[in-house]
């Protein structure tokens, strides 16, 4: 039941937005038709100045210039606002924006001439092709051309709009990769992690064992290379990542010993083809432990999977909590990450809890 209240709420509280989006959607829809009656009134004025308000020659100037208007408003807004959202604007700008006004030029045409033929056809009895003729063509320049430069204001502005709106993305995602960097570096070189590691190094020498010193010396010496090496890359291969996994892991191992039991599923070749950011692995490793204790009687047991087909790499642990100082569990680690899968990818990354394990899914990416 615990599980099922909160899916509940949830549900309740998006369909509040859903429904308040739809209200002002009918609000603007509402304005909107309001706005063009009063535009149609002053065009029939001004069209029929002599005329009296509610004589025959006021009404179809009235109702020519509301569909006039009404339609070169709906075939300029909606349809063109839904080719503009599927145009390519930042590849292919001027192709994009050549067929957006080519779209609104079409458009416009055709909502003149139709609203020409039914206005003349029902108010004054002529024929339906009449509109063709030369004469009755020429008649339209005028419209099409106030529609032409207003359609080119609208699609300017839509296109410099969004160019804005790019741009404070890319400095957005700047701005948290930087912080993503930093938060890296901090807890890669965090005074605890050196501390423990050269504890650990201390017991090996006191034990006597060269050759196990030697070893944690160098895998040491890799974790803290390549923590330098990948600060300024966005991605890394999913070998390099996961070699200094193992290097990271072999430190682990020394300070714990069978405290912890990691099982890792060997890549195959596609692991230099797909791409993660760099430390993205390790990051979860580091949270299983910072937040789980660990015995040997009772192992943290850490599974890392590679799916190759889902294109996903899956990092779970089992749960075991222990009390975490608020200074150590800042959640940052993994809302910085989720940020930077944000800006470079559409999937994105999933995290999941059970009553026993605790589940990260992250996308692995490839170069397009």
């Amino acid at each position: 039941m615990s599980l099922v209240a909160p899916t509940v709420c949830m549900k309740r509280e998006a369909s509040v937005p859903v429904k308040k989006e739809a209200l002002r959607y009918r609000v603007r829809w509402w304005q909107m038709l309001l706005l063009m009656m009063l535009i149609s009134v002053g065009l029939a004025f001004g069209f029929c100045p002599g005329c009296a308000t509610l004589s025959k020659d006021f009404i179809v100037s009235f109702f020519f210039s509301f569909f006039l208007a009404t339609g070169l408003w709906l075939v300029n807004s909606y349809p063109a606002k839904w080719l503009r959202e599927r145009a390519n604007w930042t590849q292919q700008p001027l192709q994009s924006f050549l067929l957006t006004m080519l779209y609104a030029i079409v458009a416009s045409i055709t909502v003149i001439v139709v609203v020409n033929s039914l206005m003349r056809y029902y108010f004054f009895g002529r024929p339906l092709l009449e509109v063709f003729t030369p004469r009755v063509m020429a008649s339209f320049v005028l419209p099409m051309l106030i529609t032409v430069v207003i359609t080119l204001f609208l699609h300017s502005r839509s296109f410099l709009l969004g160019w804005r709106d790019a741009a404070i993305r890319v400095e957005r995602v700047e701005k948290e990769n930087a912080v993503a960097r930093l938060d890296s570096l901090r807890r890669q070189v965090d005074p605890h992690f050196l501390f423990n590691s050269l504890n650990a190094l201390t017991v090996l020498v006191e034990e006597n064992d060269p050759a196990r010193a030697t070893r944690f010396i160098r895998q040491l010496a890799q974790v803290y290379r390549y923590v330098l090496d990948s600060q300024e890359r966005e991605v890394v291969t999913l070998g390099e990542e996961l070699a200094f996994v193992e290097a990271y892991l072999h430190l682990q191992r020394t300070r714990l010993g069978k405290g912890i039991q990691v099982e890792m599923q060997q890549p195959d070749a596609s692991a230099d083809t797909l791409l993660v950011p760099p430390l993205a692995v390790q990051l979860l490793l580091e949270n299983a432990l910072k937040h789980n204790a660990t015995s040997q009687r009772n192992p943290l047991h850490i599974r890392v999977e590679i799916d190759a087909a889902a294109r996903e790499l899956r990092v779970g642990n089992t749960l075991c909590p222990r009390t975490v100082a608020a200074a150590e569990s800042t959640g940052l680690g993994l809302r910085n990450l989720q940020a930077r899968y944000g800006f470079l990818s559409s999937q994105p990354m999933r995290v999941e809890r059970t009553a026993t394990e605790f589940i990260v899914a992250l996308p692995l990416l490839t170069l397009e």
